[in-house]
């Protein structure tokens, strides 16, 4: 998969924020309670956040594909933004996991921010096509710069907007450096750096990607990622090797970081619980078979994982569209008293 095919032109959209914790389900909060939730004039006060976290939320809450531009809204330069299917399978008051309380979910929205189209092209760059075993900022800008200027149905974007994408990269996976202008919020309200994607490296102190098996990974996220990664992409049969998911850009292999041997050993068993999926070595070379559509082996293998069936839940591509508005009105008084809760959160997992 090549970066064009991946995701879209955007950069720096984040108001130089990186994701917080609860920041995903606040945006679909704020976008199920009103489509004009991130827009009205009252919204920092709503949210309980500055004007540019607004904005920030709504940007986060985009890249991980739980909101949406409302395709009915008349704005077309500020269009209005409601829930994806996705978002509301995962945060709706039936959903997997409305409150964020299952470790599989960060790793979901870690592949999610991902799966195309991913509207954070410096970090699937930085995933998929950085060789590097070991890099800095400096090595990890000019990579970037490179595959971008071989894109040429896309504009080079401005170097500082570059710069600030690979801030947020660090910001949101690798360890926390102590400093004297590090705020609170910096050093430890980051889900996704409880990942442990991102190392530093003993010997030069530099940044290192965790190669190999995750302890906190669950079997059944990785084989959603395949699943889903099969629904996104040109169909091409119904068998895929082990190896093509470990090593093609865009596959969950370069997502996680896992080896072929990684997915071999944690797609056994989920695969095997999975109707009309099979692991197959028919000339030597591991494969992966499905007979139904992967989408809804997608949606199915996270209900089994979350142990819940949100009404109308989907996932894989299907689970980008947009909630249809007459789904989401007997969720907002319930969404309004999950939004008075968010306004004031803090750090929960950094207290304990």
């Amino acid at each position: 998969m090549r970066l064009s095919e991946a995701a879209e032109p955007i950069f720096a959209r984040h108001e130089t924020f990186h994701p917080r914790y609860g920041w995903f389900r606040k945006a679909y909060s704020t976008a199920a309670l009103r489509q004009t939730g991130f827009t009205e004039d009252d919204a920092p006060i709503n949210m309980g956040v500055g004007k540019n976290m607004v904005r920030a939320i709504k940007f986060w809450g985009q890249a991980a594909k739980v909101i949406t531009k409302d395709p009915e809204s008349e704005n077309k330069r500020a269009p209005e933004m409601v829930p994806t299917w996705f978002g509301h399978s995962l945060f709706c008051e039936e959903g997997w996991d409305p409150y964020m309380e299952d470790p599989g979910t960060i790793w979901l929205l870690h592949w999610m921010l991902l799966a195309p189209p991913s509207l954070v092209p410096v970090w699937w760059l930085a995933f998929n096509e950085l060789h590097a075993i070991d890099f800095d900022d400096a090595t990890l800008e000019a990579a970037v710069h490179g595959h971008l200027n071989a894109t040429s149905a896309w504009s080079n974007p401005h170097e500082s907007s570059i710069r600030k994408d690979i801030s947020a990269l660090f910001r949101t996976y690798a360890p926390a450096v102590r400093s004297g202008r590090a705020g609170f919020d910096d050093l430890l309200d980051c889900p996704l750096r409880e990942l442990g994607l991102i190392t530093n490296s003993a010997a030069t102190g530099n940044h290192r990607f965790a190669l190999g098996p995750k302890p906190t990974l669950p079997n059944e996220i990785i084989l959603f990622a395949v699943l889903d990664y099969l629904s996104r992409r040109p169909p091409s049969g119904q068998t895929i090797t082990l190896a093509h998911l470990a090593n093609e850009p865009g596959g969950p292999g370069r997502a996680f970081k896992l080896t072929e041997n990684d997915l071999l050993h944690s797609l056994q068993r989920p695969a095997e619980a999975t109707d009309d999926i099979s692991l197959l070595s028919p000339t030597g070379a591991h494969q992966l078979s499905w007979t139904t559509e992967p989408a809804l082996l997608a949606g199915e293998v996270l209900r089994r994982y979350y142990g819940s069936a949100p009404l109308n839940a989907r996932a894989g591509s299907p689970g980008d569209e947009a909630v249809d508005r007459g789904n989401l009105p007997e969720e907002r008084e319930l969404v309004m008293t999950r939004l008075l809760d968010l306004r004031h959160e803090l750090p929960i997992r950094a207290a304990q």
